[in-house]
């Protein structure tokens, strides 16, 4: 809702972009009035929950307005001049942009991968929150194509695990190139997502036992040296287990690293600027 994203706004904007951003919602809102996912929810509600992804990421007030405008000028008849008119130039090309890229099919596989970087490059040339904004788009669709007909999931789920997740990889997205990968593998794969995700939940209880005791000795150390830190255990991505099934040619039973422990420190360090320095050890699948 409405409320929700200006919840999450006031935690960094200013009241006079919240005021931009609602004034962005409100014309989205009139904009999308009569429109409805298949779902059954008034389309609005997608525009608003991407908003609240970039949000989340802390994007300027200007991508967050474009977010909840992305599909005015595709859906709605609104022209670029009129959303600069009454919004800035800015905003009006991050919105012209996302338009640009929805009209830009792919025949092919192939195609695709090769387009994709292209577009990103492109779009970085101009301006990269076209992309964040983009990637935030396709992770509310993943998020929601249950109620999509099969065909279409597919379409949606097999054009996300090779331009989308790759785009996210490409940007340092790690988090959001993996969701966007399991949920793509939900669609494409369901018996084989649906396998995984079954084993791993019922491993859970021994996976956080071994985690326990393999961090036990690691904390200890950690608390006598008298440092800062997170120990965080966390399974691996469905889609990046069942990739390593199929590379070695195994069942899940002979996949063993199935998850990952990542120890986040807090170090100062002595420098000339005495800035303090943020040192963090990160795994990737």
């Amino acid at each position: 809702s409405i409320g929700s994203l200006t919840a999450k706004l006031e935690a960094y904007l200013s009241r006079a972009d919240i005021k931009r951003v609602r004034a962005a919602y409100r014309l989205a809102d009139e904009a999308h009035l009569g429109q409805f996912r298949q779902s059954g929810e008034p389309y609005v509600s997608h525009p608003i929950a991407v908003a609240e992804i970039c949000a989340a990421w802390k994007l300027d007030v200007d991508s967050l307005m474009a977010a909840l405008l992305h599909d005015t000028i595709e859906d709605s008849g609104i022209s670029k001049e009129e959303l600069s008119v009454q919004f800035g130039v800015s905003v009006a090309e991050l919105v012209d942009g996302l338009s640009k890229l929805d009209k830009m099919e792919f025949q092919t596989r192939a195609h695709a991968q090769a387009e994709s970087f292209r577009k990103m490059l492109l779009a970085m040339a101009n301006d990269v929150r076209v992309i964040l904004i983009k990637l935030a788009d396709r992770l509310h669709n993943m998020r929601t194509l249950d109620s999509m007909a099969r065909e279409k999931q597919l379409k949606i789920a097999s054009e996300t695990a090779f331009l989308y997740a790759p785009l996210a990889h490409r940007l340092g997205l790690y988090l959001i190139k993996t969701e966007l990968e399991d949920l793509a593998l939900k669609y494409t794969e369901p018996e084989v997502y649906r396998s995984i995700a079954e084993k791993l939940e019922k491993t859970k209880e021994d996976r956080n036992k071994f985690i326990k005791e393999f961090s036990a000795p690691i904390k200890e150390m950690l608390v006598d040296n008298k440092f800062k830190f997170q120990i965080k255990g966390r399974p691996k991505s469905i889609y990046s287990i069942w990739t390593k099934m199929k590379k070695q040619g195994v069942p899940f039973e002979e996949i063993y690293d199935v998850f990952a422990i990542r120890i986040i420190l807090d170090v100062t360090h002595e420098l000339r600027n005495e800035n303090r320095v943020q040192c963090t050890a990160c795994d990737q699948d």
